[in-house]
């Protein structure tokens, strides 16, 4: 390979790892992005890479494997190419989904880890291995949050929280003799620009109740609303983390991606409310009892996501985030959005959707879940 920079990328075609792509190929011409693609998902990958301009399809390259397999299931062959031509590697391979199953959250979260990490060390050109963690290896903990704190006596909510930090841990460890950069974004919605997603979870349970209930409705909000939600459009994150992987000071060093002002979870339904053109919300229910509503019968295939987004509307939690702070100021980078500037497209996206899959269903008596 004769371009400068050549970027191995995990978990394609999730729309975290083509977010990054796109910002790797679009920020620097001479760099080339070989992304580690399951069987199952080339279809998607190759109509993925066709959306993109001609000069940066051909610098866009799949190898089929899997990030969490031994040698990410490539042949001996193709691994000791990618070793050698290798300078950066984003590791976007993950599962997030709050309802996955212990064993498939270990797998592709912790057995992921170890398999980046192995070959990141026999990578005689690496400069940087970006490890996209999450903010939320926090688990239950209040207060403020520092960007270098993992363990601190925290209980986990939920098992995507337990592997995610159990696989921080495994990366962290190893910082000095690899040179790594951690970045862990708080809870990710869709595109700034555009409002796409590729999953209808978490907040976007909000966007959906707001989206689909009567324009006249005020509904109660699950819990006081008061504590800070944090949320981080897609498009920033991937540009943030490309930025950081590239700077020489990121290495050894966590950083989280997060909103420096975020809304409170009544404001968030506010704006969300009125982009949806509806009513605000009015009153409140206790969050044990919303909860509590979601396992009710005929609700037990979306109450996994639901319940445990709940948990994050009850926990006053604030993230400190000077590392980033002060990188992205050095890059020129802008810090995140903030809410109100992009909360139209988001909603606007979810309608959208709503409303084509409305329209290919309309023979259903059954109500799909928009979750799944």
């Amino acid at each position: 390979m004769s371009h400068d920079d050549v970027v191995l990328l995990t978990g394609y075609p999730s729309m975290l790892a083509r977010s990054v792509c796109a910002e790797v190929l679009e920020r620097d011409p001479r760099a080339r992005v070989v992304a580690v693609v399951r069987s199952k998902f080339q279809e998607d990958a190759e109509a993925s890479r066709a959306e993109l301009p001609a000069d940066r399809r051909r610098r866009l390259q799949f190898v089929e494997g899997d990030a969490a397999a031994i040698d990410l299931g490539l042949s001996g062959i193709e691994l000791k190419a990618l070793a050698r031509d290798v300078t950066r590697i984003h590791h976007c391979a993950q599962v997030t989904y709050l309802g996955v199953d212990r064993a498939t959250a270990e797998h592709l979260n912790v057995d992921g880890a170890f398999e980046i990490l192995e070959l990141a060390r026999s990578c005689p050109r690496l400069e940087c291995l970006v490890f996209h963690s999450t903010a939320h290896v926090s688990g239950d903990r209040d207060g403020v949050v520092y960007e270098e704190e993992l363990r601190a006596g925290q209980s986990f909510r939920t098992v995507v929280e337990e592997t995610k930090a159990r696989a921080e841990l495994v990366v962290r460890a190893a910082m000095d003799r690899v040179p790594i950069a951690v970045v862990r974004p708080s809870t990710i919605v869709g595109d700034s620009r555009t409002g796409e997603v590729d999953r209808f979870d978490g907040p976007y349970l909000l966007m959906l109740v707001v989206v689909t209930s009567p324009p006249d409705l005020a509904l109660p909000l699950p819990g006081r609303g008061d504590e800070p939600l944090n949320l981080v459009p897609i498009d920033w994150v991937a540009r943030a983390a490309v930025a950081i992987g590239r700077d020489p000071a990121s290495r050894g060093r966590t950083f989280h991606l997060v909103d420096p002002h975020p809304p409170t979870a009544r404001r968030v339904f506010e704006l969300v409310a009125q982009a949806g053109g509806r009513r605000g919300p009015r009153g409140s229910i206790p969050t044990n009892l919303a909860k509590a509503l979601l396992r009710a019968p005929g609700l037990d295939r979306i109450a996994k996501s639901p319940r445990a987004f709940l948990d994050t509307l009850s926990t006053p939690v604030t993230y400190d985030a000077r590392n980033t702070a002060a990188a992205l100021e050095a890059l020129g980078i802008p810090p995140c959005p903030s809410f109100d500037s992009y909360v139209d497209r988001l909603v606007a996206h979810v309608k959208e959707r709503v409303r084509r899959r409305r329209q290919t269903q309309r023979d259903e008596v059954e109500i799909v879940d928009p979750l799944v």
